[in-house]
């Protein structure tokens, strides 16, 4: 077990480690597979007519990959790293850490297995069959112990605001995945939902956009509140804001999952219902916004030379436009246009790519050289090219949904003088073709520069031995 050492508090950073470079290794290959599926948009003949390589099983494939074993191993390396150094103390048990890791790694492969192979539950985000979803829950509640163990033998009284928001994100995505993914197993790796139904759906679609709520934003906020101050070393700009923002955003996340289901069989004072939480959802979203971009307030002239911080502001830009966006869209008209087109999809992409990937690239960029006792990553310029390669693939992929997702909706209500349909379906794809071209570069771009990132970060790690921390334990920007 390796350690870093600050002063007399002595930290647990080799689980940190860990989940840092499976973070980089799993982005590449969960936007890989990305970008293999956007290419099968274009060119359908890339399915190779096999089973296991299709659109259908790949694509849950893809999102497991980016979300769960991206996405997820930063939050755990981030949380981890945070909860330490804003607690002064340790991880509460190693043992149960390096279970966490070991345990999501098995999760991750377990999904990369079965999902091509077909085994699926069908409902998004948590396709996974039943042994798996055991698994889960119980890294995560290990995970729950470890966190909630270091802050309950903190040695300051204070729980910094970044805490508030990963323990907030680890208690919600218990709840939600195991409610979800009540199942009755009928095999080894096939089962059916313990609801039907619309209560079904209705169940699916609390824990989908609350998987949005808090895997993809209360978590990455914590990220954002500990690493934006620290990289721009300004203090919070508002710490008052900071907590109405938590406690808001919390209170109204949970409401909002019924605007996925707009002009269903679900009761329609529960779509209303969905529909104005979301609307009120975007007051405490942009306040945790501008609470972010405000800390900048006297270190603007930074992001002239610091492309890490470029990479944190560049990600709440687009955490303000998609948290615009979403609410936007949640209204029942503004629905009846999107639902199930691709502006809908250009809306979680511009969410995932660029709140998510930015902040999680620039949370990553941060810790890696503290790792493994360097000064700085191995290539600065290497983190520029990255960061302007993954903003035009970014800009490129998600203009070209929206602009092919309002297109689409308005083929497909237009209607003629004698009230039939003026396009068929077929021709509202194919109409989409050249701008599912222009996303598939987007992903390309994105993709190299993860790339990029990868390389950087084995030349930073290799030929290094972890050395003593000589970064201050962090105390809370108050």
């Amino acid at each position: 077990m390796q350690y870093s050492n600050t002063h007399a508090t002595t930290y647990n950073d080799t689980v940190v480690r860990q989940f840092s470079i499976m973070a980089v290794v799993w982005g590449v290959v969960g936007m890989l597979v990305g970008v293999i599926i956007a290419a099968q948009l274009v060119w359908p003949e890339l399915n190779f007519g096999l089973p296991w390589t299709s659109f259908g099983r790949l694509r849950p494939l893809h999102t497991n990959a980016v979300i769960f074993a991206f996405g997820g191993c930063t939050l755990f390396a981030t949380s981890y790293y945070v909860v330490q150094r804003t607690c002064h103390v340790s991880l509460f048990c190693n043992k149960l850490a390096s279970f966490t890791f070991w345990g999501w790694q098995v999760v991750i492969l377990a999904a990369a297995i079965s999902l091509p192979l077909g085994y699926t539950t069908g409902k998004e985000y948590a396709e996974l069959e039943w042994p798996i979803d055991i698994l889960i829950a119980l890294v995560w509640i290990s995970y729950a112990i470890v966190f909630f163990g270091t802050i309950g033998t903190r040695k300051v009284k204070h729980i910094y605001v970044a805490n508030w928001f990963f323990g907030a994100f680890i208690l919600a995505v218990a709840l939600l995945h195991i409610v979800n993914s009540a199942e009755i197993p009928v095999g080894f790796m096939k089962s059916y939902s313990a609801y039907a139904g619309v209560q079904d759906a209705m169940v699916q679609w609390w824990y989908g956009h609350n998987a949005v709520g808090f895997f993809l934003t209360a978590g990455f906020l914590g990220i954002m509140y500990y690493f934006v101050p620290k990289q721009a070393e300004r203090p919070v700009y508002s710490y008052s804001l900071s907590i109405v923002h938590f406690w808001a955003l919390i209170f109204t996340y949970m409401w909002a999952g019924p605007h996925h289901l707009h002009y269903t069989a679900l009761p329609d004072w529960t779509q209303s219902l969905g529909m104005v939480f979301s609307l009120i959802l975007l007051a405490p979203s942009w306040g945790g916004m501008i609470n972010g971009m405000m800390t900048m307030s006297g270190a603007w002239h930074k992001l002239r030379t610091d492309p890490i911080l470029r990479f944190m502001i560049v990600s709440l830009s687009f955490y303000g436009m998609s948290t615009f966006e979403g609410p936007m869209m949640a209204i029942k008209t503004v629905n009846s246009l999107s639902h199930y087109t691709d502006w809908t999809v250009g809306h979680v992409h511009s969410g995932a790519l660029g709140w998510v990937g930015f902040v999680s690239m620039g949370a990553l960029y941060y810790l890696v050289p503290r790792l493994f006792g360097k000064k700085q990553m191995h290539s600065i310029k290497a983190i520029e090219l990255h960061f302007w390669l993954a903003t035009v693939g970014i800009v490129l992929y998600i203009a070209a949904l929206w602009i092919a997702g309002v297109m689409e909706g308005l083929m497909w209500r237009a209607i003629n003088a004698d009230g039939t349909l003026a396009y068929t379906f077929v021709e509202s794809v194919k109409a989409k073709q050249p701008y599912y071209m222009i996303r598939l570069l987007g992903g390309v771009l994105y993709l190299s520069g993860m790339l990029i990132m990868l390389w950087n970060v084995f030349k930073t790690a290799t030929n290094c031995k972890p050395a003593l921390a000589s970064i201050p334990p962090v105390a809370a920007h108050t």
